[in-house]
C-alpha cells in the first residue's frame, strides 16, 4: 500500500462560504480511493489521507477542479472566513482571497487558524481564532489570542485597528513569521500572545 499522508483540502473563498461543488467531491472520492479516510475538520478544510507516492499527482489533480490543497498538521490553515453576507464587493472578498494566498500553508510551530469577517457581524468567529481580522468599513482590525477550547476559553485580543488593505497581508505575515521565531516549541499560540504581551506585538508590527 505504501506510506500515508493527509492533505488539507478546502474549496476557493467565495460568496455563501464554503461551498463544494458535486464534482468536487466526487474527484475528492476517486483520487483517494475507497480504502482512504476523509476527516471533516473544525477549521473548514477536509483531511484527505493519500499514499505518498501519489501525493503530488493527486494534489495536481484536486487543484485543476478549483479546490485549495495545503499541508496538513502543523501549519497556517486555509482563511476561516465568513459567507460574505453583505456582498463580494462590500464584504472585501477579494481582499480576503489575496490574504489567504499569502498565509495558508506557512510551516508553524502549532497550527494556527486565521479568521476573516467582511464586517462587525463576525460570523465566521473571528474572535476565536489565533488571529482575527474583521473588516470595518474601509480598514481591517487584528485580533490575536483567540482560544476557542477548554473550560478558559477567551476572545482574541486588538492588536491594531485602521489598518489598510494595503498593509493588511504585511501585517498578518509578520505577526505569523514572528511568532515562528520566537515561539517555545510546540507553543500554542494564545500562550505566545500572553507571554511575548500585546506591547512587544504591537511594537513588531508597527
Amino acid at each position: 500500500m505504501g506510506d500515508k499522508t493527509k492533505l488539507a483540502v478546502s474549496p476557493a473563498i467565495q460568496v455563501g462560504g464554503s461551498l463544494f461543488t458535486p464534482d468536487q467531491l466526487a474527484k475528492i472520492g476517486v483520487v483517494a480511493g475507497s480504502d482512504s479516510k476523509i476527516e471533516m475538520t473544525s477549521f473548514k478544510q477536509l483531511y484527505v489521507e493519500v499514499t505518498m507516492d501519489k501525493q503530488e499527482a493527486i494534489q495536481e489533480e484536486l487543484r485543476l477542479v478549483g479546490l485549495e490543497v495545503n499541508p496538513a498538521g502543523f501549519a497556517t490553515k486555509s482563511l476561516i472566513a465568513c459567507n460574505f453576507c453583505k456582498g463580494a464587493e462590500v464584504a472585501g472578498l477579494e481582499t480576503a482571497r489575496i490574504l489567504n494566498q499569502a498565509i495558508a500553508g506557512i510551516a508553524t510551530p502549532t497550527p494556527l487558524k486565521v479568521g476573516y469577517a467582511g464586517c462587525a457581524l463576525g460570523t465566521s468567529e473571528p474572535l476565536l481564532k489565533d488571529i482575527g481580522v474583521v473588516k470595518m468599513r474601509d480598514t481591517f482590525d487584528i485580533y490575536v489570542g483567540g482560544e476557542p477550547k477548554g473550560i478558559k476559553a477567551t476572545t482574541g485580543r486588538l492588536l491594531c485597528t485602521g489598518i489598510t488593505e494595503e498593509q493588511l497581508v504585511p501585517v498578518v505575515s509578520t505577526i505569523i513569521e514572528f511568532y515562528k521565531q520566537q515561539a517555545k516549541g510546540k507553543e500554542k499560540f494564545s500562550k505566545f500572545v500572553n507571554r511575548i504581551t500585546m506591547e512587544q506585538l504591537k511594537q513588531v508590527v508597527a
